[in-house]
């Protein structure tokens, strides 16, 4: 099926977009002006995170405007204003510095969606340390990874967590000189060698002054995945508060009155990216959900909260269309005007079927860890293709390329599948991975970051997602995106989710096989196989169609999102499953 493009009025429930013409704010466009924007410390001393979050705005006009609303998943509400933000991380930099820990040094973050992990996060960069987040849902072994390879000098954790997951490592980590236990105080007693995060706070000072901060100074620590191997930790600058503020303008589309929910967790990029920093240096209101997706309960959120943007992840969006749209008539969702998602990329009948269900399509929009922030979007001005990651954010500049005999060669054809990669200088752009140099030299190449993502560009300028650099399938000399089949799958009604991988084929070199989970209403049996095979073989061509069909229970993905097509191969195949650290459920 050609979908055809979404036409966006020029205003939106009567606000008009930050960016009305693209091919002018792209070409005006300059780093310099974009810092502009920020304040900088007091007294030429730099720039830190934490000031342009918080302290900019707690000394200013928005000093009682609300920053964060916290959601508990028992019904319990608590706000806190930028003043509130200011004092409460103010307290937790000072219980850092009475703690010996300094500039540089790590403080990891194991903690759900709760108020203590944000504070902890801008407190800890406001002191000069670095914010290391771990996604609750890991096991011991990758936090004792994650914490050893990043010499983690402090973690604050829950009782709970650090009784299930952290208190049999603690000898194994000789690194990590100070944990922090968010409970009651009977609970931390009983503990051996922690200290009380609540009593801590109480006694700190709610006064703290910044220290002098370079932006090239060491700010954010992200862990991403390899296929295999150990985790590689990505180091971001507190330079990167440029890119994330100007993001937010262009790509999310922030103005001073919004009410901004992202759904990602803090233990992933985007919840630190766009969950914390963004948002807060817009000075707007973030709203933070404790519990878990329940479709009803995330379209009470955004009627009661009156949610303006919203980011979320493919993955909830298909969750979302697997329920249906009658549930969404029950809820009144005229104040939400903008919706984004990431993660992986998004097929083009999810962004129609936003369309259809909330009156907006969702605009998708491409980035990595690496990249620390939004690279290539659809905007709120922009008409949009459904299927396309977009086109470059401002200051950004892309292209697709080839290595030939070690040269790096920029493809000029439309419509020419290659390589995505970026210029380097953003200042999001990440400075290293932490101990393996090598690792992070070989990311480069002829003056361009290599993301490992095949895509495509077609003659206006939108780039088109492919697949991973690993996952493309080559048969019969065909080389074909799994994300393609997996579109054109979800076009079945009976389709919920997909994933494709190659599979080893003695004739063709690979084939191409599609794991299927089907809707509720549907039930897997061999007409419906049939049936799936005859459909994309119509729409797709035999030689690129899917020659297997798998119906499983639930295809693999992240927690952030992303389908797990390396583990569905493995497992195919026999093979070792590798990092499954990050997987859903897991």
């Amino acid at each position: 099926m050609r979908w055809e493009p979404i036409t966006k009025p020029r205003q939106i429930r009567n606000v008009a977009p930050n960016m009305p013409d693209y091919a002018k704010a792209y070409a005006e466009f300059s780093w310099d002006k974009a810092r502009a924007q920020l304040d900088g410390l007091p007294g030429r001393r730099g720039l830190n995170i934490a000031h342009e979050a918080i302290d900019r705005h707690a000394a200013g006009a928005r000093r009682g405007h609300l920053a964060l609303r916290w959601l508990g998943r028992h019904g319990e509400v608590r706000d806190f204003s930028y003043a509130d933000l200011h004092l409460l991380t103010n307290r937790f930099a000072n219980v850092l510095r009475k703690l010996g820990v300094g500039k540089g040094e790590r403080v990891f973050l194991l903690a759900g969606r709760i108020p203590e992990l944000y504070v902890s996060a801008i407190g800890a960069i406001k002191n000069g340390s670095v914010f290391c987040p771990l996604f609750s849902a890991f096991g011991p072994e990758p936090i004792r990874q994650r914490i050893g390879i990043g010499d983690g000098r402090v973690l604050v954790t829950t009782v709970a967590l650090y009784k299930r997951k952290v208190a049999e490592l603690r000898a194994s980590l000789p690194s990590l000189r100070h944990v922090l236990l968010i409970g009651s105080e009977q609970q931390i007693r009983e503990i051996p060698d922690a200290h009380d995060f609540g009593q801590l706070m109480n006694e700190a000072d709610s006064r703290f002054e910044i220290a002098p901060t370079d932006p090239e100074d060491l700010a954010l620590l992200h862990f991403t995945s390899g296929t295999t191997g150990t985790p590689k930790g990505a180091m971001h600058v507190h330079q990167a508060v440029v890119a994330h503020h100007m993001t937010g303008y262009y790509a999310l589309d922030f103005h001073p009155d919004d009410v901004f929910w992202c759904t990602a967790d803090p233990g992933w990029i985007t919840g630190t990216s766009y969950g914390i920093i963004a948002p807060l240096t817009h000075g707007i209101t973030s709203i933070i959900d404790e519990s878990d997706f329940d479709a009803e309960r995330w379209y009470g959120i955004l009627q009661d909260q009156k949610v303006t943007v919203w980011y979320t992840a493919p993955t909830a969006v298909r969750m979302m269309m697997k329920v249906g749209t009658e549930v969404i008539a029950k809820y009144d969702l005229s104040r939400l005007r903008f919706i984004a998602s990431v993660g992986e990329p998004l097929n083009p009948e999810a962004v129609v079927w936003g369309q259809k269900a909330f009156g907006l399509p969702i605009h998708d929009n491409w980035w990595q860890t690496e990249t620390g922030g939004i690279m290539i979007a659809n905007y709120a001005s922009m008409d949009i293709r459904p299927g396309s990651m977009g086109r470059p954010l401002p200051g950004i500049e892309a292209a697709i390329v080839r290595q030939k005999a070690g040269a790096v060669e920029v493809v000029t054809d439309s419509g020419v599948e290659g390589e995505l990669a970026l210029k380097p200088g953003w200042p999001s752009m990440f400075r290293g991975y932490l101990h393996e140099e090598a690792r992070y030299r070989k990311c480069f190449a002829g003056g361009w970051y290599l993301t490992g993502d095949l895509a495509r560009c077609d003659a206006d300028g939108y780039f088109w997602f492919v697949g991973r650099a690993d996952d493309v399938i080559k048969s019969s000399g065909h080389l074909i995106g799994p994300f393609e089949v997996e579109s054109i799958l979800l076009e079945h009604p009976a389709v919920a989710e997909a994933g494709v991988i190659g599979k080893p084929d003695e004739v063709a070199g690979e084939v191409v096989k599609a794991f299927v989970s089907l809707k509720s209403s549907f039930s897997p049996d061999e007409q419906l196989r049939r049936d799936l095979l005859g459909f994309t073989r119509k729409r797709l061509g035999a030689a690129v169609a899917p020659k297997e069909i798998d119906f499983v229970a639930n295809v693999p993905k992240t927690r952030s999102g992303k389908i797990m097509r390396r583990l569905l191969k493995a497992r195919e195949l026999g093979l070792p499953e590798g990092d499954v650290s990050t997987l859903e459920g897991a």
